[in-house]
């Protein structure tokens, strides 16, 4: 299915210089503020104090976090568990005040609200709690890069295998920079969206490269550059539809998902953005420039079906 075919090949990879240099230049600033503002972590990481409250009838989590705001916590974290009426509440540890202080007072703001709110059960995350989650994320960053390597280079060839983790470390700092700029919570939702979006960006690159593969087999005349350009260009129209639907849920959980997705959704719509970015300037363009060839990707040489069959070098499937 495609809503309309592009006939003329579009020359994506005559601007690759220019658009890769902003990418060096946003990647900088992401790692600049990744650095000098670091990330706003959440209590999983931080440490802090998670409590149960439950009330006689469904809680209303916009006033709750309205009421515990208002005793400094801007923040903080309100989710329904279990059903309507049963609430969790995690708040960040606080300098001079133990978490019995702290519960005590959230209990009393909720209870100026309605009467039949009551505590179920408090616990205390440690900071060491918080140093195994994020050892643990790292681990899970790292095997996803090293699976995306192998997966990559045993399909098609190591210049692809590399300039496509490039591409995909480039998405997953930019996605970091803008909570360090911005200092939004990053939670563990939002580190399983980072985790999301590595396998996300990879589809698209993989659906390129598939396509330069083949037209490296069906076009024998045509420069590296013009293959690469006739795969973008090709799969354009897959590339708005999936990306676009996708997009479409993903803007609904920002929406509408209230408090508890707002960063996960965020976070998916800069990676979703910045995915199809990278996969068509970045991974594309570092591959070109690592000299990716035709004898790279058809071991058995040429087909005879492209020069000799003269196939328009601008025509080439949509997928």
């Amino acid at each position: 299915m495609e809503f309309f075919r592009i006939h003329r090949t579009i020359p994506f990879m005559r601007h690759a210089v220019v658009l890769n240099i902003v990418s060096v230049v946003t990647f900088a600033l992401a790692v600049f503020f990744l650095f000098h503002r670091g990330l706003h972590l959440s209590v999983e990481f931080t440490g802090g104090t998670v409590m149960e409250v439950a009330y006689k009838q469904s809680a209303d989590i916009g006033k709750v976090r309205d009421a515990i705001g208002k005793l400094g916590y801007p923040d903080v974290q309100v989710q329904s568990y279990g059903s309507s009426e049963n609430i969790q509440i995690r708040l960040p540890a606080q300098k001079g005040m133990s978490s019995d202080q702290q519960s005590a007072q959230v209990m009393q703001a909720l209870k100026s609200v309605d009467e039949s709110a009551t505590q179920r059960g408090i616990e205390v995350v440690g900071p060491q709690v918080g140093e195994e989650l994020t050892t643990n994320g790292l681990k899970a960053l790292g095997m996803v890069v090293v699976g995306i390597m192998i997966y990559l280079a045993f399909r098609f060839e190591w210049k692809f295998a590399l300039a496509t983790v490039l591409a995909n470390l480039h998405d997953v700092v930019i996605i970091l920079g803008f909570f360090a700029f911005f200092q939004w919570e990053f939670s563990l939702a939002v580190l399983a969206a980072v985790l999301a979006v590595l396998g996300y960006s990879v589809n698209e690159s993989v659906v390129i490269f598939d396509r330069i593969r083949e037209n490296f087999r069906r076009y024998r005349k045509m420069s590296t550059t013009e293959i690469i350009d006739n795969a973008i260009t090709s799969t354009i129209s897959r590339t708005i539809i999936t990306h676009g639907s996708t997009q479409l849920v993903v803007l609904s959980m920002f929406f509408f998902g209230g408090p508890t997705l707002h960063y996960f959704a965020l976070a998916l719509t800069i990676g979703i953005c910045f995915g199809i970015y990278s996969s068509a300037f970045v991974a594309a363009a570092i591959a070109m420039w690592l000299g990716v060839k035709r004898e790279d990707l058809i071991k058995g040489g040429p087909t005879k079906r492209d020069g000799e069959s003269g196939d328009d070098p601008n025509a080439g499937a949509v997928v």
